[in-house]
């Protein structure tokens, strides 16, 4: 009891956890109470038990469990919140009730799952049902398939998702359970209930004793479709309205409910794919070809069995169909005809929409074929195509399907119309649009003329068929002009046409058989009952569709009131609709809301909003259903529009939501009683929208369908108001192409749609021109109509237009010409009399004006009197402007007799011809022949100006006459007539022709770069690309030459491009601001057929490229992008000139964009299937690798030589060719590492390549010559200010210096250099000025001087110039003369001139800091490069470099020079991937800048260094540099302060003016305390500032004791005892204090103890540091020997070389001289020598007087003092002094060592 009393305290949820099960069992009893009582679906209590709910179902104790089940019920049918449980909850009632012997557990976990899945959680359950079908238990098995099968039977296969059922199916039948098994076929029987035979495939494998049972099952299931009997929560709302509908009104909606509930599960798509690709026998493709009809038969037959299959995988069936095509197509045996057409019914069967893609391919071949007569082939082609059909839309195949219906066999015709018929009765109102349906109907308007009545009879049903599909409204503007009898025809075919959507489909049809609203007005005649209908749409007949030229009179054949019938009609009937138009009031939001509710289901409203597009989507399907079931007088359409505008609304982000909420629109306003208010709520969203790439055919489509309900001139005026209203063009545009479509095609009846075009063009001004073929020329077509008062407006119109526009735009292209040819006497009357008024205004016209004179000689033998009357009226004014030749040429192609009547009217016109009108002399002449007012002189302009000029850019003089005495100028024979005066259109067209914009091509790049639009890249140029480049080139390209540019005829194009050429020059800014709209222009002109067009295309793009390396620009990686790629499939052009332009453009192209970027564009050419285009590809990487080196090769040369190498084994022998040659070229530069470097090959491969490489090396000398007569290409024809292009394969002639001299008449043959050494890319690629710079004349002199070969490292700098000291005084020229050198292939010709240009003081300290930082930047690293070890040259490249470093170092400007340091050596130690070599040698620069400091501080701005050091500390303060691995940068910086300190003193802290806040400056600190510490130590100031260039030791201890230790140690060395040990004393002291100053110890003593001294010390050097630095055979890693300047711990300064040898010839001539001393013989000059302190703290620079043959010499005299030594007492060569250097033993030894060294220094020059 006291375990009793404990547990009954606890609260309820404690006590559902209690171990004891009374506990447990009394917590559920207490929760179910508390689940009972709980109202609130959302109270918070049931969050409580959330976790607890699991525990209930899944309790150890029978008893306690049923309790918990029950409680859980509850729980989960009232708890908001039930829904987190599902999955635990579920899965627990599986494993742990299922299994329970209870049958009332079991029907309670039952339950639980059925009420999880109404509370919307059925994926869920249905999940943990199929885990559990998987157990091993059968109970629980058996329990899983009953609560699916209740499931399923309750909600029905809406809700409970059947495939992964039918999917197990299979299995659970083969179960060893017979219980298992029964519940199997339950389940099977209840799920044939709801899908019917869908269910037989899945199941055709199964027992057949199973399948029987199955079968006799299945036929006791009633007939009728089966409906839900348990809903959603969602649905239960609805439900319940259902069943108060019914039961009010009966079964009045039951045929809808059951027509609504047909079965939803397709049997293919509970199928599994079958893969039939890899199981086509091996060699189909074989027999497919064969001979022999036999084994072609075989290969069908094959393909028969496999495409049997019910369902396909997908997969790349193209070349399987493009071989049944050409059975189809080609095979002379029907047999085998009739197989392969059996066999693409299967494909299009078993792949469905996956067969889309081939369709295209396939249907022509098949219609073509229906000429076979032969019923079973006919049967098969028409199952095939019918087949096809389903897979793709009609809109794909109209163009193919609609070609073939001008095929002149009457049964292809017949059998296209009667697929056009079967393919009309899978379409939709919605599917069959107007724009798709007219091309059709005029196609089989014409069959139903046709002679043989089979393809009649087949046109009358396609077109019954649409008239069933759409209704009578849609098509019978099409049918305006079919007579009574074969309209009736139609009528009756639609009668009988039974659609495969049955009733759904035929609602456009069926809603004219909707009666008269009551209390309407209906009018008398044929058409009262259409009439009435159309005034209850709003929708009047005058909107309908109908020929314009149709004779006028009443109504006829039961067709609305004619549409150009009598102005009074149609005010009358306007009158009338307007009095009886309800205007629908405005309602809130909370009616429509009310109203929507009614009709929509309730997720529709709810989702509308929702964050997530998928369920806004579902929410659209839901809404576009609901609408299509929709009556139209329960159609509440302003609440629809209004939830449809509801937020998101026309901000929809997602265009699939946006694109079937447009759809919705558009149903609505064609189904439902669709007011103006209703409208007003939705036009400003579709105009907002119909701009855009996605939707804009939606939009367009919603308005019509309003145009069509609330009249076309209202929407008109509202669309185009607001449209202007924006400033979007895009929309403007679109707007006005809508409108244009629109007028066409509801026809010119009504008048007011003129008056609005003539507003139109008032409004729009001059801008609307670029809208007179849309527009303008559809108002001409209205000049038919057969009412005077109509073609009066349109008169009216056209010339309104015309006062803005001008004539120019009406008389291009072939618009009116065609026009003119339409036999209609009251269209040519009136555009004839039109064109007389107005041809003689203009001063000239466009050539397109030669295109209407075959038509008006048609007119002048018209058998309507006026018509020729305007015709003769008109001659005169044409041959005015063509000429009587050209009038006279024309009559060629007339018949005999009408040519002579012409000619004779023509003669008696040319009498009469009057005179082009003369340039007005001012501003208030009327225009002749100007029909205009005075008062609109200006206005009228452009009508009389606008043609003042042709379309060619370039007019020839030749083709115009001088004017006469006359003031009226007469053109002769139809020739332009210069004019001096400039006419409005000339302006426009004198302007420039590419507008700067500002930021333009920025914002162009970040609205790409942002996809906010469509990036350029492409297969082909789709219509959107067009667009958005027209759309883009509007704002800064000149509207006429983008008129030009865009035109339809390539003529234009090429008018264009001449344009662009001649404006190149005068316009580079507009044309680099314009760059790259350019560009992608010119990638859409090589998608162009038309070779004058690629052609001047290129041409163009090899002077633009000449014009951007000139302006040094540089293309953005933007312009490379969208235009490389285009231009490299052109390289793979069948025509030699075409590849020769594009290869010669790629050539100039490297200027302008670096020669690394260019590699990946050209390597991916390589992979194309064009053969050409893969060999040119890499010919262009073979030259770019022997132009700019292997660092070109992306991403890396491995990758890239291997990428090359794989075609080697290209079938192309062209292919192979250049890819051998590419390797080869990259063999000649890096030899065997090439090897490496492109991996392994297969055998064959390797052969090739090394029998390439093999002869490759047997013509050294000769091969590069054959290649410049090979491919003379590349520099043919190349214009001067072109002629620094990169060297192609042809030219080897690198350097600006050749070619200067080559075009200056000394044709030397161009000298052919070796590519061992690349200067560093980026540098070249990136500064063009180096490339571009001028020549002076001094080149014309003789310079052979500078090809010969220079010795490095030789001193002296051989004169490249015999008068190159008279360029001194012309920096500029020496600068460019020498860069010109440097620009050589040659390397000693670089090296030299680099070396040169720092020999010259007045050029040397031109150098910037940021100059001189690249270049010791290139330098470092290029002597660290571990390639050049590989060369043959390699030591001597580093030792010229090397010396050229400390050349550099010299010589330069000594401020600059110190600053780039500070900056190189920040930026190493702050890059992560630098080299630890690359510091330690910028620091060792540094060092040797601190030794030159003492002599070059005073021309040091000393605040700009002391600035660089103040940063340096910043990014590096003192903690930060202590952490470097090194302590060598820390030493450094201390070094160069100590320096500085020592040499300025404390005027030192005078010098941080540049740095702001110094107090906070870690620099000031330390210059504070090394001041003080020094002060300490000298004891005064001027003790520092005395012996300026001395170096003191910074040391710790007192200069006493200094002083004493280095006394002792110089006493040592002058005494004959100690002198080895005081030598090697004074070497380890100056080697640490490398700045101690031993001066005052030598000055006092004699010369030769001085010498003694230093001899001394570099033989210790010798012997210590020299051994480690002799080269070993297998040569020794650069970076490791390199040094430009002595290492910290160095005495003797070293201008380094590789092996340890001295570069300077005099360090030779000081080591020589130790030995002549220890040989006893006499060293003149000694007086000459440089002082000790010197030579220690300086390196040897080398005269200019020395070369290689004094080192020659040198050796000689080292081998006679070795004979002379060994032959001599060595103990007399020893009395000199007390300064004895060392015993003759050590000396023998050294002598040794040295002449070994310098023996090989004489082999490796060699």
């Amino acid at each position: 009891m006291g375990d009793d009393s404990e547990w009954l305290k606890l609260p309820v949820d404690q006590k559902c956890e209690h171990k004891l099960w009374k506990a447990r069992l009394s917590g559920y009893e207490e929760a179910l109470k508390i689940f009972q009582k709980i109202k609130d679906e959302k109270s918070p209590e049931w969050s409580k038990f959330l976790g607890l709910i699991k525990k209930f179902v899944t309790d150890s104790n029978a008893v306690v469990q049923l309790k918990g089940l029950e409680a859980a019920l509850v729980y989960v049918e009232n708890a908001h919140v039930a829904g987190k449980t599902t999955g635990e909850v579920v899965s627990g009632v599986v494993s742990k009730v299922f299994n329970q012997p209870k049958a009332k557990a079991k029907e309670l976990g039952i339950e639980i799952c059925l009420m999880y899945i109404e509370i919307e959680k059925g994926e869920a359950v249905q999940e943990e049902l199929l885990k559990g079908l998987d157990n091993k238990n059968p109970k629980i098995i058996v329990a899983c398939i009953e609560t699916l099968r209740k499931a399923l039977s309750e909600f029905g296969s809406k809700i409970i998702l059947l495939k992964p059922i039918i999917k197990v199916l299979p299995k659970l039948f083969e179960s060893r359970e017979k219980a298992v098994r029964d519940e199997a076929k339950l389940i099977a029987v209840e799920i044939y209930r709801w899908i019917r035979d869908a269910l037989r495939p899945p199941l055709q494998n199964i027992n057949s004793v199973q399948l029987k049972e199955l079968e006799e099952e299945w036929v006791k299931l009633p007939t009728g479709a089966p409906k839900p009997s348990r809903f959603l929560r969602s649905q239960q709302e609805l439900e319940a309205k259902l069943e108060q509908q019914q039961s009010a009104g009966g079964d009045a909606e039951g045929g809808g409910d059951d027509g609504d509930e047909v079965p939803q599960i397709d049997a293919y798509e509970l199928l599994e794919a079958v893969e039939i690709l890899s199981k086509l026998p091996k060699d189909f493709y074989d027999k497919i070809e064969a001979k022999k009809w036999q084994e072609r038969k075989e290969a069908l037959e094959a393909v028969e069995v496999l495409v049997k299959n019910p369902k396909l995988e997908a997969g790349d069936y193209a070349d399987l169909v493009k071989a049944l095509k050409k059975v189809v197509g080609k095979d002379t045996n029907v047999m085998l005809v009739a197989l392969a057409a059996k066999c693409l019914t299967g494909l299009a069967v078993g792949l469905r929409k996956k067969f889309g893609q081939y369709a295209g391919h396939v249907v022509p071949t098949i219609l073509e074929k229906f000429k076979e007569k032969k019923p079973q082939v006919v049967q098969a082609l028409q199952e095939a195509i019918d087949a096809i059909f389903l897979t793709t839309t009609l809109q794909n195949i109209s163009e193919d399907v609609l070609a073939v219906m001008d095929n002149k066999n009457p049964t292809i015709k017949q059998q296209t119309s009667l697929f056009i018929a079967r393919s009309f009765r899978h379409c939709t109102a919605s599917t069959l649009p107007k724009s798709l349906l007219k091309p059709f109907c005029a196609a089989l308007l014409k069959h139903i003329n046709d002679s043989a009545p089979e393809v009649r009879d087949a046109a009358f049903e396609a077109l019954g068929t649409a008239l069933k599909v759409v209704g009578e409204k849609a098509v019978n503007p099409f049918l305006a002009d079919v007579d009574k009898l074969k309209l009736d025809k139609i009528k009756e075919c639609s009668e009988k046409v039974e659609l495969v959507h049955g009733k759904k489909a035929g609602l456009v049809a069926d809603k004219k058989e909707f009666k008269p609203v009551p209390g309407r007005t209906t009018t008398s005649g044929a058409a009262g009952d259409k009439d009435t209908k159309d005034i209850s749409a709003p929708k009047p007949g005058l909107l309908k569709k109908a020929p314009t030229a149709k004779a006028g009179g009443p109504p006829k054949k039961g067709k609305p009131a004619a549409p150009g019938g009598a102005g009074n009609t149609g005010t009358k009937n306007k009158k009338g609709l307007e009095t009886k138009e309800i205007v629908e009031p405005e309602l809130s939001m909370e009616v429509c809301e009310e109203k929507a509710s009614v009709v929509l289901p309730p997720t529709c409203i709810q989702l509308l909003d929702s964050s997530n597009w998928k369920e806004r989507l579902a929410c659209m399907e839901e809404f576009q259903k609901a609408v299509e079931l929709m009556d139209r007088t329960e159609m509440p359409c302003q609440a629809l529009v209004r939830m449809l505008a509801k937020k998101p609304g026309w901000k929809e982000t997602n265009f699939q939501v946006m694109q079937m909420k447009l759809h919705i629109v558009a149903l609505i306003a064609q189904k439902g009683n669709f007011s103006k208010t209703s409208a007003q709520i939705v036009l400003d969203g579709l105009v907002d929208k119909i701009g855009d790439v996605k939707c804009g055919n939606n939009a367009k489509e919603a308005m019509t369908a309003i145009a069509e309900a609330c009249m076309l001139p209202w929407t008109a005026e509202q669309v185009m108001s607001m449209a202007f209203s924006q400033k979007n063009p895009k929309n403007q545009s679109e707007t006005l192409n809508w409108l244009s479509n629109a007028i066409k095609e509801f026809g010119f009846s009504v008048q007011q749609t003129l008056n609005i075009l003539q507003q139109l063009a008032v409004a729009m001004g001059p801008n609307i021109k670029q809208h007179v073929k849309n527009l303008g020329i559809p108002i001409i077509t209205v000049l038919g109509d057969s009412k005077n008062n109509v073609r009066a407006a349109a008169l009216a119109t056209v010339n309104a237009w015309a006062e803005q526009t001008g004539m120019k735009e009406w008389l291009e292209g072939e618009d009116l010409s065609e026009e003119l040819k339409k036999e209609n006497p009251f269209l040519r009357q009136e555009l004839l009399g039109w064109l007389a008024e107005k041809l003689p205004t203009l001063r000239s016209t466009p050539t397109d004006l030669i295109l209407c004179v075959p038509h008006l000689y048609s007119c002048l033998e018209d058998r309507n009197g006026d018509v020729r009357k305007k015709a003769q009226d008109a001659l005169p004014f044409f041959m005015m402007h063509l000429g009587y030749e050209k009038m006279a040429k024309a009559t060629g192609k007339l018949k005999p007799t009408s040519k002579d009547q012409v000619l004779a009217m023509l003669e008696k016109a040319k009498a009469n011809m009057p005179a082009k009108p003369a340039a007005p002399a001012k501003a208030t002449s009327k225009p002749m022949g100007g029909s205009a007012p005075a008062k609109f002189q200006p206005t009228s302009a452009p009508v009389e100006d606008s043609v003042s000029s042709t379309i060619e850019a370039k007019p020839d003089p030749r083709k115009a006459k001088a004017p006469g005495v006359s003031s009226k100028v007469k053109g002769i024979q139809g020739k332009k007539v210069p004019s001096k005066t400039s006419l409005k259109e000339d302006e426009d067209k004198s302007g420039p022709i590419f507008i700067i914009v500002s930021n333009g091509k920025e914002q162009r790049m970040k609205d790409e770069k942002g996809l906010k639009v469509l990036k350029w890249n492409f297969t082909t140029p789709r219509d959107e690309y067009i667009e958005q480049l027209k759309t883009q080139m509007s704002s800064c390209v000149a509207k006429w030459l983008q008129d030009e540019m865009f035109h339809s005829d390539f003529q234009h194009h090429n008018k264009a491009l001449a344009v662009m050429v001649d404006h190149l020059e005068s316009e580079k800014e507009g044309v680099i601001g314009c760059l790259d709209l350019i560009l992608k222009w010119l990638t859409l002109r090589f998608f162009d057929t038309n070779t004058s067009v690629l052609m001047k295309a290129l041409e163009y793009l090899k002077l633009l490229f000449t014009l951007l390396s000139e302006e040094e620009y540089h293309l953005t990686e933007n312009e490379a992008s969208s235009f490389i790629p285009y231009l490299i499939l052109k390289v793979g052009e069948p025509k030699d000139v075409i590849r020769k332009d594009v290869r010669a453009i790629l050539n100039r192209m490297c200027l302008v964009y670096p020669a690394s970027k260019m590699f990946p564009f050209i390597m991916e050419g390589t992979k194309s299937k064009n053969s050409k285009q893969r060999a040119e590809c890499l010919e262009e990487l073979g030259c770019l690798v022997e132009s700019y080196g292997m660092n070109v090769c992306q991403p890396t040369p491995g990758k890239a030589l291997k990428e090359i190498a794989i075609h080697i084994g290209d079938r192309d022998n062209a292919v192979r060719n250049a890819a051998l040659n590419t390797i080869v070229t990259v063999y000649n530069v890096h030899g065997d590492q090439v090897f490496k470097l492109i991996g392994n090959l297969s055998e064959k491969d390797m052969s090739m390549l090394e029998e390439r490489i093999k002869r490759s090396a047997k013509r050294p000398s000769t091969a590069p010559m054959k290649q410049v007569e090979e491919k003379p290409q590349r520099m043919q024809n190349i214009s001067s200010n072109a002629n620094m292009l990169r060297k192609g394969p042809a030219e080897d002639m690198s350097s600006k210096l050749n070619q200067a001299r080559s075009m200056s008449g000394h044709p030397e043959a161009a000298q052919m250099v070796r590519r061992e050494f690349q200067l560093d890319l980026d540098e070249i690629e990136n500064d063009n000025g180096t490339v571009r710079c001028e020549m002076p004349e001094l080149v014309q002199h003789k310079l052979d001087d500078i090809f010969e070969p220079v010795l490095i490292p030789e001193p002296k700098i051989r004169a490249v110039s015999p008068h190159f000291d008279d360029m001194h005084s012309n920096t500029a020229s020496t600068i460019n003369f020498i860069i010109s050198q440097v620009a050589s292939g040659d390397i000693n010709t670089s090296i030299q001139a680099l070396t040169q240009l720092f020999q010259i003081e007045s050029l040397a300290r031109e150098a910037s800091t940021g100059v001189l930082k690249d270049l010791m930047h290139g330098l470092i690293t290029l002597m660290l490069d571990s390639r050049i070890e590989d060369l043959e040259e390699g030591q001597q490249v580093i030792r010229s470099v090397n010396l050229l470093v400390v050349k550099v170092l010299e010589k330069s400007d000594q401020t600059n020079i110190l600053s780039a340091l500070l900056v190189l050596l920040q930026d190493s130690l702050l890059a992560t991937a630098s080299s630890p070599k690359f510091s330690e040698l910028v620091m060792k620069c540094l060092w040797r800048m601190v030794r030159l400091l003492p002599d070059t501080i005073n021309s040091i701005n000393l605040d700009r260094i002391l600035l660089d050091i103040h940063i340096f500390m910043k990014v590096f303060p003192k903690e930060k540099l202590k952490q470097c691995k090194s302590e060598f940068p820390i030493r450094t910086l201390k070094t160069l302060l100590h320096t500085l300190c020592k040499l300025k003193g404390p005027k030192i802290l005078d010098h941080l003016t540049m740095i702001d806040n110094k107090n906070e400056s870690e620099l000031e600190a330390h210059l504070c305390r090394m001041m003080k510490h020094s002060m300490d130590q000298s004891g005064s100031k001027s003790d520092k500032e005395t012996e300026k260039g001395a170096s003191r030791i910074d040391e710790k201890a007192s200069k006493a004791k200094v002083n004493d230790f280095l006394a002792e140690i110089f006493k040592k060395i002058g005494s004959k005892e100690n002198t080895k040990e005081g030598l090697a004393e004074l070497y380890e002291y100056k080697k640490k204090y490398s700045d101690a100053d031993i001066e005052p110890f030598l000055k006092n003593s004699s010369q030769f103890f001085q010498s003694y001294v230093e001899r001394g010390l570099r033989v210790i050097e010798m012997e210590r540091e020299g051994k480690g630095r002799i080269p070993t055979s297998t040569g020794i890693s650069p970076q490791m020997e390199v040094t430009c300047v002595p290492t910290p711990t160095s005495t003797v300064s070293s201008i380094g070389n590789t092996n340890g040898e001295e570069v300077g010839p005099s360090v030779y001539l000081e080591r020589l001289k130790i030995l002549r001393q220890r040989c006893g013989l006499d060293n003149t000059k000694q007086d000459d020598r440089p002082p000790l302190t010197s030579l220690l703290s300086k390196p040897a620079i080398p005269p200019v007087a020395s070369s290689t043959d004094m080192l020659h010499s040198k050796l000689s005299q080292l081998r006679e003092s070795r004979e002379q030594h060994q032959h001599s007492d060595l103990d007399s060569n020893q009395t000199h002094s007390a300064g004895t250097l060392t015993s003759s033993s050590s000396s023998t030894t050294n002598i040794d060592d040295l002449k070994k060294r310098l023996e090989r220094i004489k082999s490796s020059r060699k």
